[in-house]
């Protein structure tokens, strides 16, 4: 009853300023029950697997309706990536085979006798 006498002596903004903290404190005093409790974490955790399992079933749905569309999907482009990956490993040792190649020629004296593709040299007459 006190509470309402000094209610009635405030002002309206200060009412309901007043009213306000009230309410957020109580609001805070409940929330802070309920996630003191053990229960709170073990649905928090339940929580987050879910939402992880969904995401999951999400992306899935997704490659499948582009797989359905005849589209590249993730996979599609990972999967060619590491075809690329491996094209290019490929090419960059040719590439430095040749570099080699090109070194022991310029190495050699311009008189040296010539080699044919199986390393024996070549007849005279040619």
């Amino acid at each position: 009853m006190a509470d309402r006498g000094r209610r009635a002596d405030q002002s309206p903004s200060e009412q309901f300023r007043a009213l306000y903290e009230e309410a957020e404190t109580r609001t805070a005093r409940a929330f802070e029950d309920a996630v003191s409790r053990p229960g709170f974490g073990a649905l928090l955790a339940r929580s987050a697997e879910n939402v992880a399992a969904l995401s999951r079933v999400g992306s899935d749905i997704a490659d499948l309706a582009l797989r359905n569309l005849r589209l590249a999907g993730r996979a599609d482009i990972v999967r060619l990536s590491r075809q690329l990956h491996r094209t290019e490993d490929k090419l960059e040792r040719v590439l430095q085979e040749v570099e080699q190649l090109r070194d022991e020629l310029a190495a050699r004296p311009p008189g040296a006798a010539q080699v044919n593709g199986r390393g024996d040299k070549a007849p005279a007459g040619r």
